[in-house]
């Protein structure tokens, strides 16, 4: 059995245990290699669904592997992972120095006049009240009308990010927003281990130096630095961009998107955080890549990612403390290396590829705990339907592929649309053709003022991102005709008054609180149906 959260056209199950699921008969005992986030998410959703069926779960993490955690974000499937597992947000939330998340501001993208700073929101059932006039909007600028069509003034969770608010409205407000959080990842990694092996996971903390293949080229054991070899019928490879078994023992190629993805480095500082805590990540042009800035309850994450192809990391550090006012800081920063791309096959033969062994795209939109549990819940999906065919293989490599393929086209887009020329890097970035088939037709249907719902949803690209978020980034960015070529509004093209769009979020705004205040006493979920947002 499923829960299917549907969002602005976009579908991802949240796997629960089924009952009368038949699992292949050869899987009695499962290894994951590698703790952190990756592994200890995906072994709370294995454990979830296939415990109750006898098969052994393990986690071998290595005391000598540091976790790549700086302060992450994320979207708003982590609440249908802690709300499948029966996980209270009062309980994780505290344990990771966790906050409520509205959305992304997008600062200094572009340097179009109206349009140098935007908000990607999360989604509200109050935006089926203003989702029309906004698309209505955007099509009239397309086409040469002066309608204001900056997203930021559509949308409740921009209106609750300006204000700090958190997303969470007092009980008597009838909608539910959609939203995402902040947090520490390492005390993620730390609260999941604590869950997971009080729900029967096993746990050994040790290095695997070596990987073992039988005669059939199957993985048939791990042996680690003490000697001890640990078999199992089946594995997951949770062992960060070394894919250990992934890329290493099974030779799975490798895809990368460097040709669409410059970035492939990132340096990284905490700051102290005041007494007021804002509810959004911000995002701003640097200039050769851009810097993150995620409050979390004790502390801001920052960091900067760019290109090593056109900086050097000092180079990069000393803009970041520029930045931040850090320059004569003692603050020591921490240098990180990125494999943009992704495998072929993330299942193959025994071995699951789950987190950052199976790939990364850019943390622009905070996407890899998206992978994580869209990878491991297609997993226990296929196990639970029996078939574990070669051919079962194939559909759901796939149906993971398609995943990455239309969340690298999202993130492209950002740089892509970019209108910035202070430097090589943003040139380069806007003059870039390296873009697939789909990307290249949404961009045509948009710059000839058509409808782009209906190519989002045929395309792959509708498989990373929704057609809102599309519209979003696309009128964000001010991709629009020059201001000095639009002509004012008829009355009848001039339909939506902008003054009650704003009266109705200003007065929906005054049914949510404070983000710290509500961090001070995190309530009970609300309801039952809290996953359930339906969006055209």
């Amino acid at each position: 059995m499923t829960t299917t959260a549907t969002l602005f056209n976009y579908s991802f199950s949240l796997t629960q245990p089924n009952p009368r699921a038949h699992l292949p008969p050869a899987i009695r005992k499962i290894v994951i290699v590698g703790g952190g986030s990756a592994g200890w998410m995906t072994a709370m959703t294995l454990a979830a669904a296939l415990l109750p069926k006898g098969i052994e779960i393990e986690v071998l993490e290595s005391p000598i592997v540091g976790i790549i955690g700086v302060g992450e974000g994320s979207t708003p499937w982590l609440r249908g992972f802690f709300d499948a597992l029966g996980i209270e947000e009062s309980e994780w939330m505290p344990a990771c120095h966790a906050t409520y998340k509205c959305g992304i501001t997008f600062d200094g993208w572009s340097t179009k006049p109206g349009f140098e700073s935007y908000f990607h929101p999360f989604a509200s059932m109050l935006d089926n009240l203003t989702m029309t006039q906004f698309v209505y909007n955007s099509h009239g600028r397309l086409n040469g009308v002066n309608l204001h069509a900056h997203p930021n003034r559509f949308f409740i969770a921009s209106t609750l990010a300006e204000q700090h608010l958190a997303p969470k409205p007092q009980r008597n407000f009838p909608f539910d927003v959609w939203y995402g959080y902040h947090f520490d990842a390492v005390l993620l990694g730390q609260f999941l281990q604590k869950k997971a092996i009080e729900r029967g996971v096993k746990y050994k903390s040790c290095h695997v130096k070596e990987v073992k293949l039988n005669e059939r080229g199957d993985i048939a054991s791990v042996q680690t630095d003490g000697d001890e070899t640990i078999a199992a019928d089946f594995f997951v490879d949770c062992t960060g961009f070394a894919g250990l078994m992934i890329q290493q023992a099974l030779k799975t190629p490798f895809v990368s998107f460097s040709s669409n993805l410059f970035n492939d480095a990132a340096v990284a500082m905490p700051t102290p955080i005041g007494d007021d805590i804002p509810s959004q990540t911000v995002s701003t042009a640097m200039k050769n890549g851009w810097a993150w800035k995620i409050p979390l309850t004790a502390r801001y994450g920052n960091g900067y990612v760019y290109s090593s192809s056109f900086c050097s990391a000092d180079e990069a550090e000393r803009e970041l403390r520029e930045h931040l006012g850090l320059l004569d800081s003692p603050t020591p920063a921490r240098h990180l290396k990125m494999k943009i791309g992704r495998v072929t096959k993330h299942w193959n033969r025994n071995c699951l590829a789950v987190g950052l062994a199976q790939g990364f795209i850019e943390p622009l939109e905070a996407t890899a705990l998206l992978f994580i549990q869209q990878t491991a819940s297609a997993f226990v999906e296929a196990l639970e339907a029996g078939d574990v065919s070669e051919a079962a293989h194939e559909r759901f490599n796939e149906r993971v592929n398609q995943h990455f393929e239309g969340t690298r086209d999202y993130i492209v887009t950002h740089y892509k649309t970019n209108s910035r020329s202070d430097t090589e890097y943003w040139r380069a970035n806007a003059s870039n053709e390296n873009l697939s088939e789909p990307l290249k037709q949404l961009f045509g249907f948009w710059m000839a003022g058509k409808p782009i719902a209906g190519d989002v949803g045929r395309q792959t690209i509708g498989k990373g991102y929704p057609v809102f978020s599309w519209y979003c980034i696309m009128s964000g960015m001010g991709i629009f005709p020059d201001a000095h070529t639009l002509r004012a509004p008829t009355p009848s093209e001039a339909r939506y008054k902008m003054s009650e769009i704003d009266n109705l979020l200003q007065r929906s705004a005054l049914n949510f609180v404070k983000q710290r205040d509500l961090l001070a006493d995190i309530p009970p979920k609300r309801r039952e149906d809290a996953l359930q947002i339906y969006f055209w």
